[in-house]
């Protein structure tokens, strides 16, 4: 069964940082593009950053930009999304997804692959 599993969420204070890692398990995803989305509380869940199976392309929402950091382990299996500057607002369950297609995309209904989530509070 192909899985995506989360890691590294959990409470913070706000301005702190958390590194979230995304790993596969069933097959490998170096050649997926992959990316973040997160939900909070009643709300829908939404864009946070996108990484092309290369790399070489990203892309962030504009309430990440400056602050989050999306990269490509060395064998391109495993994403990260470094978070610094943590705000309230930051709250939410963040999902790992992955695409066949490989390029950049920033639409849920793209990606092929989802995780199950893990949560993310930053305290104020």
């Amino acid at each position: 069964q192909v899985q995506l599993v989360e890691s590294g969420g959990g409470l913070v204070q706000a301005g702190g940082s958390l590194r979230l890692s995304c790993a596969p398990s069933g097959r490998t995803f170096a050649t997926y593009a992959m990316g973040w989305f997160r939900q909070a509380p009643g709300k829908e869940r939404e864009f946070v950053a996108a990484i092309s199976w290369s790399g070489g392309s990203t892309d962030y929402a504009d309430s990440v930009k400056g602050r989050f950091t999306i990269s490509r382990g060395n064998t391109k299996n495993t994403v990260y999304l470094q978070m610094n500057s943590l705000k309230p607002e930051d709250t939410a369950v963040y999902y790992c997804a992955a695409d066949a297609s490989g390029v950049l995309l920033t639409a849920a209904t793209q990606y092929d692959y989802w995780g199950q989530g893990t949560r993310v509070t930053v305290s104020s």
